[in-house]
């Protein structure tokens, strides 16, 4: 909980600066566009301006992602922060196709910039601000892992890109007199709208739920198989209820000589071996029971781990298990999403191991390729 109440503290302190940087630069682009009849630099206010409330919009989702769970809603209400990222994206994008109608106005009736002195030293000014806002605000959503802190600081640096170009039209039109502003309006709103489109599909997809990162499945699994008794970790799945809450299941391969007493000591030892490293929640812990000293249980899985070598398609076997008293062989198998039919293929498989093994039912299950 105080590392929650951590995180959103820093959160809601670097909106604050966001805030007010930005209001600061809008103010100064306004009056300087304003004055030197530049659809450009006004355009680029007008950005500055979505970004402060985009930073207001990020606080308000911290704090009501950080209500404490309830009845209704028991694992709590972190997933409002990809909400407040998805308003954010809907913001920008209206920002940008208003500065793109307001651009094509320009072109089609164009009227000639007036630049002053001290209209460049404060675009440049800007510049160097947004860039030093930009890689502060990217840095502290990286390291409390909040996405919409991310986007604000990646659109920070962006704008700095896009003021940059801003001064090198005006450095084009005082050398040559060929004004660029207009068109250049235009694609400082073609930025802002592509920034807005990449914010929502990010955002989306973390919605719709996204695959765990290989790194992260691969460590996990690594320290399961750490934890004394644990002979295989498979079939993890890792939900993501807000930045800083996961919670997740996972199926662990044992002998099939432990104990129900012994089973429950190891699926505690391996649930806080996965908190106390990663900061999963493990909700739920399946088991498959590894055949011991049954030399027919080894002789068969070899045939049928060297069936499966022919099929390239076929990127896991796992749950191995031969029950000689029931006359039964189960096993998992995970195919690729790649492959042309995967139903076909499982299908395949399944009659040709039957056939491998006439005198066992055969129990194949097709499992998902959810995590590395």
């Amino acid at each position: 909980m105080k590392m929650n109440d951590n995180r959103e503290k820093i959160i809601v302190r670097t909106s604050v600066v966001g805030i007010l940087a930005n209001i600061a630069l809008a103010a100064f682009k306004a009056a300087v566009g304003l004055l030197s009849h530049s659809i450009a630099v006004v355009m680029d206010a007008v950005n500055n301006l979505s970004d402060a409330l985009s930073s207001v919009i990020t606080i308000v989702g911290t704090k009501l992602a950080g209500k404490a769970p309830d009845k209704k809603h028991p694992l709590g209400y972190g997933r409002l922060e990809y909400l407040s990222a998805m308003i954010i994206a809907v913001i920008v994008l209206y920002a940008g196709i208003s500065s793109l109608v307001e651009s094509v106005k320009k072109i089609i009736h164009p009227v000639a910039p007036d630049y002053s002195a001290i209209a460049l030293i404060i675009i440049a000014v800007a510049v160097v601000a947004k860039i030093i806002l930009g890689l502060f605000v990217k840095g502290t959503g990286q390291k409390v892992s909040s996405d919409a802190l991310v986007a604000s600081g990646s659109d920070a640096l962006n704008d700095a890109i896009i003021s940059a170009s801003t001064l090198a039209a005006a450095a084009i039109y005082l050398i040559f007199g060929i004004s660029l502003e207009a068109w250049l309006g235009a694609v400082i709103s073609v930025f802002i709208v592509k920034a807005g489109i990449d914010i929502l599909r990010d955002t989306v997809s973390q919605i719709l739920g996204e695959r765990i990162d290989a790194k992260t499945a691969q460590g996990i699994k690594q320290t399961i198989c750490q934890v004394d008794g644990v002979e295989g970790a498979y079939d993890l799945i890792v939900n993501n209820y807000g930045p800083s809450r996961q919670i997740g299941s996972v199926h662990i391969e044992v002998p099939d000589t432990m104990t129900a007493v012994e089973l429950d000591s190891l699926e505690r030892d391996v649930s806080d071996a996965v908190f106390a490293r990663h900061h999963i929640i493990l909700a739920g812990i399946s088991i498959y029971a590894k055949n011991t000293e049954n030399s027919e249980a080894v002789r068969i899985e070899k045939a049928v781990r060297d069936l499966l070598e022919d099929y390239p398609d076929v990127l896991q076997m796992h749950g191995f298990f031969l029950d000689q008293t029931e006359k039964a062989l189960q096993f998992d198998i995970i195919i690729s999403y790649d492959a042309p039919n995967r139903k076909q293929l499982y299908q395949e498989i399944v009659k040709k191991t039957e056939v491998l093994c006439p005198d066992y039912t055969v129990n194949v299950q097709l499992d998902f390729d959810i995590s590395d």
